[in-house]
């Protein structure tokens, strides 16, 4: 089974995250068994038991997710942020509930390098701060 770093891992999962929303969001049918597989580009039995925990618990408590970074961020709608800048928030609150508090500085890091590497120049600091706020 092929190993994949965590960095790398963490970047595959927001990809997964984001394309599930993509489907949400155009009323699609999808499964997420498959979509993970064609991302990670291996069976998803090979896929490793947290990255299945992190896509699957996002998804299925996206509103729930949704409405604890809501209460946040008042001047801010959810529903209206870029949709890798959900992945990210979503992806990074299903860690933390999967890792517990004592990890809140590495979950926002990463967070802070996907943000760098797929948003907006100055993107990062508004996830910084909602994770730092949230978390």
């Amino acid at each position: 089974m092929p190993s994949v770093s965590r960095n790398k891992e963490h970047e595959l999962v927001m990809i997964c995250i984001y394309d599930a929303l993509t489907h949400i969001s155009l009323g699609d049918e999808f499964s997420v068994e498959e979509t993970m597989e064609s991302i990670f580009e291996e069976p998803f039995e090979n896929i490793s038991l947290f990255a299945k925990q992190i896509v699957v618990k996002s998804l299925k408590n996206i509103d729930e997710i949704e409405s604890v970074y809501q209460a946040k961020m008042p001047k801010w709608k959810f529903s209206r942020l870029n949709r890798l800048e959900q992945a990210i928030l979503l992806m990074s609150y299903t860690h933390a509930e999967l890792e517990g508090k004592d990890s809140k500085r590495v979950i926002i890091d990463v967070a802070v390098r996907l943000s760098k590497k797929y948003l907006d120049e100055s993107d990062y600091k508004f996830v910084n701060a909602i994770l730092d706020n949230v978390l």
